[in-house]
């Protein structure tokens, strides 16, 4: 069912009020991705990354709470990366 032209008016005069009042909420609503999702993305890529190492690292000094250590970080980083998925 189309909305009628008084609909459609009062639904863009609300869309410029939010956008005047809330210009982050706005911005996110309209591209989809929250403000700062480049800043999760790249800490979760880092915590993988340092948890991989460390795994490599505690194998070769055979040192399991290392090991275990890194993978836990590897776990951290992944769960942070997915999670954005798992809001949505």
């Amino acid at each position: 069912m189309p909305l009628s032209d008084y609909e459609r008016k009062r639904l863009q005069e609300l869309e410029m009020d939010l956008a005047a009042d809330d210009p982050v909420l706005a911005r996110e609503l309209a591209t989809g991705r929250p403000p700062r999702w480049w800043l999760r993305w790249s800490a979760s890529l880092i915590l993988v990354c340092a948890g991989f190492g460390a795994i490599i690292l505690g194998i070769s000094a055979q040192l399991p709470g290392l090991g275990f250590l890194g993978f836990l970080l590897m776990f951290g980083g992944a769960c942070g990366y997915a999670g954005r998925w798992v809001r949505s």
